[in-house]
């Protein structure tokens, strides 16, 4: 058995109107360690889903009522960001491959392999994790660049351009050493050590700044 690396509050949902694969799936994810949620149907689980559940989804693709698929397009709607397995019958397989391009992790076909099932789990943790992290990073970048002053902006977006202070400061018509104030200022403010770190973080964000 591979090592365990879920975080405390990370569970494995499982959606899934078939019992015994249900119950089998349970049981074979809490004796490998994790903690799992189990639903019967799309529509239970939505009533359940919150914004800030972690884990991933194991989820399968054919059910009554509301469908595997339809419940990953409803929570892409919702912008859920829980990684999402399928679990899929042989007929079911082009369907399946149709939610990964529409960024489902990956599909499991029935009857599967417990490794193959712990195998994937483990891979969507480790990117659910991720996401977490850098979601968290990129939001403490947005807020340090709502602390700097318009011209601290402006110094920021030239350096970030491989603009020279010299440059800088003919751009901005001030001189080189105000240009360093504000260069350092900057770099305080966004907690960059150095150039390459301060672009990293500019690059970052620029998505969720220019909204």
């Amino acid at each position: 058995m591979s090592e365990l690396h879920a975080e405390p509050d990370q569970y494995i949902y499982i959606v899934d109107d078939d019992e015994a694969l249900r119950d089998s799936l349970v049981w074979m994810l809490e004796s490998s360690g994790y903690a799992v949620a189990a639903f019967d149907s799309a529509e239970s689980f939505l009533e359940a889903w919150r914004p800030d559940m972690t884990g991933c989804l194991v989820l399968d693709v054919r059910m009554p009522g509301m469908s595997g698929l339809e419940l990953f397009e409803e929570l892409g709607r919702r912008h859920c960001a829980l990684p999402v397995i399928f679990i899929t019958g042989h007929g079911d397989v082009p369907m399946a491959v149709s939610a990964l391009k529409r960024g489902a992790v990956d599909f499991i076909e029935k009857p599967f392999n417990d490794a193959e099932m712990r195998r994937l789990v483990e891979q969507c943790l480790e990117q659910e994790r991720n996401g977490r992290s850098r979601r968290r990073t990129e939001a403490d970048i947005a807020r340090r660049l709502e602390h700097l002053t318009q011209r601290e902006r402006e110094v920021l977006h030239l350096i970030v351009a491989g603009k020279l202070n010299k440059q800088i400061a003919d751009v901005l018509g001030i001189s080189i050493k105000t240009v360093e104030v504000h260069r350092a200022r900057v770099m305080e403010k966004m907690g960059a050590h150095s150039l390459a770190e301060l672009v990293q973080h500019v690059v970052a964000v620029e998505p969720v700044a220019s909204r």
